[in-house]
């Protein structure tokens, strides 16, 4: 490509920029801070003395980078895919991915009908381990289900298991996801969620710094998830090993000040060791869409208070629930027995008691007083098991 024929405005610049610079290259993103778009591409036209911070070897390998992209056939491209490129300062960039600083995108290719910047202002990220069990898979489902009906919207990476059982989550609940590709949002991937990627695309959106046609790579997906934790209000891991992937998405929310949450597993599930760790820090334990809501959400969203079922002996008066329990589990005692132990006057133990009677927790024998057998499983339920 001749210096002619190189691009001269932001956007094809920034097109261009997507195959020369990797996502999430601080170095690169530095160039076009300090000296804009253009310059960058018109320096990497000239070929000449490299930029501050590279080599001179990485230099020529950017140079020769630029000199085999097409940023106009890959608009082509991508808008024949349906495919739009979205650049910061565009009304539809959300502007919480400026928190990334220099790792910040270029741009996003966005594949959905859907505007980027208005759902990103209320989602959040489940993530999780690829392999993941039965529970890790039902447990991401139920969560985005609920989000989404509570007009959420989910985003993931796209991947096998917890990522796949979200977005499926939220489309059956007939909500909004998003899914963050490490590779361009024309070429599924994996290639065994092409179908479920071309239904986020229909119902939701599909979106990734790569530009169409380009293949992921190790790195990028682990890059990719700098995006999804800056997209979203929090971040939720579902399942995750020691060295999941899904962790790098967590640390990174946590730098960013976004809100990190796991869900617990069994204490001898290797592939819940990395949220228990999460746990031991500074994320919050979640375990139903009540609890993310109350971290992600408006004030006043609070999940409600857990507890046992109320039981007959709990809507009692507390002097009326001190003499029940002053009573023996087996065989009778005396009303100044009673008293004692109750810490009350015998009057009052007598008055007590006749009303324990009346609700049927207590019967006279005698000169004494016994637990019917409806108290004494009221006791036993208030107990729980041992």
């Amino acid at each position: 490509m001749s210096l002619v024929d190189w691009p001269d405005d932001d956007l094809l610049c920034r097109v261009l920029l997507t195959r020369v610079i990797e996502p999430g290259d601080e170095v690169g993103g530095r160039w076009v801070r300090e000296f804009g778009v253009r310059e960058v591409v018109r320096r990497l036209a000239d070929g000449g003395a490299a930029l501050p911070g590279a080599s001179g070897k990485r230099w020529a390998g950017l140079v020769a980078r630029a000199e085999a992209a097409r940023p106009r056939r890959d608009l082509e491209a991508a808008r024949a895919a349906g495919v739009r490129f979205v650049c910061p300062g565009d009304a539809e960039w959300p502007g919480q991915l400026d928190d990334l600083g220099d790792a910040r995108p270029l741009g996003l290719w966005v594949r959905g009908r859907a505007g980027l910047r208005m759902w990103a202002l209320k989602s959040v990220a489940v993530v999780g381990a690829r392999a993941c069990t039965e529970y890790g898979a039902h447990m991401a489902a139920t969560l985005a289900a609920g989000l989404a009906e509570r007009g959420w919207v989910v985003v993931s990476g796209g991947a096998y298991g917890v990522d796949g059982a979200a977005h499926r989550g939220a489309l059956g609940a007939g909500g909004a996801t998003v899914a963050v590709l490490a590779c361009g949002v024309d070429r599924p991937y994996p290639r065994g969620h092409t179908q479920l990627i071309g239904r986020i695309a229909e119902q939701g959106l599909v979106i990734g710094e790569l530009p169409p046609g380009d293949h992921p790579t190790p790195s990028r997906f682990i890059l990719r998830n700098r995006v999804i934790a800056a997209l979203t209000r929090g971040t939720v891991v579902v399942e995750a090993a020691h060295r999941s992937g899904s962790l790098v998405t967590a640390r990174a929310a946590q730098r960013l000040g976004r809100h990190t949450m796991g869900v617990p597993g069994p204490a001898t599930s290797a592939l819940s060791a990395g949220v228990h760790d999460l746990l031991r820090g500074e994320a919050a334990l979640v375990t139903d869409v009540a609890d993310v809501v109350e971290l992600v959400g408006g004030m006043g969203e609070l999940a409600p208070d857990r507890r046992g079922p109320v039981l007959p002996r709990d809507l009692l008066e507390p002097s009326a629930r001190q003499v029940l329990d002053a009573l023996p589990g087996r065989g009778t005692a005396a009303p100044d027995e009673i008293a004692r132990s109750a810490q009350t006057a015998p009057d009052d133990a007598i008055a007590r008691l006749y009303e324990l009677r009346a609700l049927g927790y207590v019967e006279r024998h005698g000169d004494g007083w016994k637990l019917t057998r409806q108290a004494v499983m009221s006791v036993r339920d208030a107990r729980g098991p041992c």
